[in-house]
């Protein structure tokens, strides 16, 4: 079965069911500054699993994005990926368990409506109990009626604990019992096992996760839970990826259709029509999962920078090429692989046919910026490591001078890392590689000696960039926020402020964005902005600990370091309906009647994914 029908049956399948078919979140969290990115397709969900009334009703299914860097280590093997698509299905306190079993069964076996799997082939697990919940003899006995009326036989039903089956998106908030279905990808396991014969199996990974329902039924804080939930939930799904490789009957998901167009790219960029050789193989798969992750990262506006998300992306392009010179492929070759794969993408997403010049330029560029500095890094490296040290190793920090270990010395890594752009992890790799370590405490104190020397800066941002407290700093300030607003409504939610400077004559604003803005879009954030201003709204200060702020929604500085208590501002007629709200140390006006006229004088590029704009108030 094709990857492109499989996405198509699923869809239908539950949309058969009474399911409002969802389209995908971005991969950036709106509202859960925890994580960087969303991990599974219950994320975006969770104000709703916690109670929220959805707007499309009880019963939703979709593919949801995903990027988990966790596992970044082990890309290469046969069943991880950073981004992966997640298929799931969701009950807000609609249907719970008897629905969510039968329709999980009938979704693979079936080959009317679903994949056709093997019934003789399935395996299930369940909770077995613990403090938290009782065991889930329900699900045991909806599992056991299933399989007897279709005939299916043997031991297939394990209890197992709440490390392989309790879910939760983190220590705080929905989570639950679950019900995992596991499919025999060898065919020879169609008789019924014990369970030590399956846990073996799954060890071997002779059977393969294929789906898992999840019953949100539980509220926990600190990974305890607390209490029940007002609504039983149901929370179901499995890896696209996954489910792919077991339909069409491989062993790793890079054999799999859903990467044939890119493979078929990679080999005629590289020369190489058979990889045999096992470097070869790891490579190929992590070019191939580290420009797909690229690409699907730019196209919801992340730009490659040094820290939070744009850190990642930076490390995933980065580690991409350096795997790509090791297939012989030419500089530049990423361009064309991410061409191939926004081919593939831009009917299944938006974005990503839209904006496909643009990722490709994004990842050129950024593979141009890494060469620039690769060759002057690795000699760097080298030229340590010869000069630097003899036989027996030196001692550096925690390290014994006696022992036969060899370090690249500390002062080289914060150098490579800090002002060559290495990511920490290439450092340690390309050490590795020549038989030396990095000697990781040392260097972290130094990076975080370095992080309190640029805090000065950061505070100075925080402030909003004033110059001086005079009227008109004051009310360019205001109008600040009013433009950050604006340029995420025309623009898009990836606008992000990267840096502010207040004068009494004039605002300047830096902001993360990846091309020139058009004379219709600089026109439509001037009118906003000139709305609101004639619109008479009040300008407002609350005080609020630092957790309860983030839940507000208020715009920040991802990653910066701020008190307990913070302050934020909003305009508007209160703080939930605000139209701009952000984390600010003032001052402002009271009104924004007070500000006059907005005009944009100038937008410019100030660097690689960065623009600004100088605008007055008359």
């Amino acid at each position: 079965m094709k990857s492109s029908e499989i996405r198509k049956r699923f869809l239908a399948f539950f949309e058969k069911r009474g399911h409002a078919i969802l389209p995908s979140a971005p991969l950036l969290p709106e509202n859960d500054p925890s994580v960087l990115f969303n991990t599974a397709g219950m994320q975006p969900l969770v104000p709703y699993l916690l109670g929220e009334t959805h707007p499309q009703g009880k019963r939703l299914a979709n593919f949801q994005k995903c990027v988990r860097t966790v596992d970044i280590d082990d890309i290469g093997d046969n069943t991880h990926a950073t981004f992966f698509e997640m298929m799931g299905n969701w009950s807000l306190g609609d249907y719970f368990k008897e629905e969510a079993i039968k329709w999980s069964y009938e979704l693979l076996t079936s080959k009317e409506e679903g994949f056709g799997l093997d019934p003789q082939r399935l395996y299930v697990t369940c909770f077995e109990g613990d403090e938290s919940a009782p065991k889930d003899e329900e699900s045991a006995r909806i599992w056991k009626s299933i399989f007897y009326a279709h005939g299916v036989t043997g031991e297939r039903i394990y209890f197992m604990s709440a490390k392989s089956n309790w879910w939760a998106p983190g220590p705080n908030g929905p989570c639950g019992p679950d019900t995992e279905m596991f499919y025999d990808v060898t065919g020879e396991l169609t008789n019924g096992m014990t369970k030590e014969e399956y846990m073996k199996a799954d060890e071997e990974q002779r059977v393969v996760e294929i789906w898992n329902d999840v019953f949100m039924e539980y509220l926990a804080k600190d990974g305890k839970v607390v209490s029940k939930l007002e609504a039983k939930n149901v929370d179901t799904g499995s890896g696209y990826e996954r489910v792919t490789m077991v339909l069409q009957g491989k062993t790793d998901i890079f054999s799999t259709d859903i990467f044939e167009s890119t493979r078929n790219k990679i080999s005629e960029l590289s020369g190489i029509s058979d990889f045999t050789d096992s470097k070869q193989i790891k490579a190929l798969r992590i070019v191939m999962d580290h420009t797909r992750s690229a690409v699907m990262l730019l196209s919801d506006g992340v730009l490659p920078s040094n820290t939070d998300q744009g850190y990642v992306l930076r490390r995933l392009i980065r580690r991409a090429v350096r795997l790509a010179d090791t297939l012989h492929m030419k500089p530049g070759s990423l361009f064309w692989v991410a061409d191939t794969l926004c081919e593939q993408y831009k009917d299944i997403y938006e974005n990503v046919g839209r904006l496909k010049e643009t990722i490709k330029v994004a990842i050129d560029t950024e593979e141009k910026k890494f060469r620039n500095t690769l060759n002057a890094g690795m000699k760097k490296i080298d030229k340590v490591i010869s000069v630097t040290y003899n036989e027996s190793g030196l001692k550096f920090g925690d390290f014994d001078s006696d022992l036969d270990i060899k370090m690249l010395d500390p002062k080289v890594v914060f150098e490579l890392v800090t002002t060559d752009g290495f990511p920490i992890e290439m450092v340690c790799e390309i050490a590795k590689e020549r038989g030396y370590i990095v000697n990781m405490p040392i260097f972290n104190k130094m990076l975080e000696e370095h992080k309190e020397k640029s805090r000065a800066g950061a505070e100075q941002k925080f402030k909003g960039g004033l110059g001086d407290t005079s009227e008109m700093s004051v009310k360019y300030h205001t109008a600040t926020h009013l433009l950050h607003q604006a340029l995420r409504e025309v623009l898009g939610t990836h606008v992000q402020q990267k840096g502010s400077n207040i004068t009494p004559e004039r605002l300047r604003f830096d902001f993360a964005h990846t091309g020139k803005m058009t004379d219709e879009e600089k026109k439509r954030v001037e009118d906003i902005v000139n709305e609101k201003i004639q619109a008479a709204l009040p300008v407002s200060v609350v005080s609020l600990p630092f957790s309860e702020a983030e839940k507000t929604g208020a715009l920040h500085f991802f990653g910066e370091k701020y008190g307990d208590t913070v302050t934020v501002y909003y305009i508007g007629q209160n703080l939930e309906g605000a139209y701009s709200k952000e984390f600010c140390g003032g001052p402002h006006v009271k009104n924004t009647n007070e500000l006059g006229t907005f005009k944009i004088q100038k937008e410019e590029a100030v660097s690689q994914g960065v623009r600004r704009i100088k605008a007055v108030l008359s």
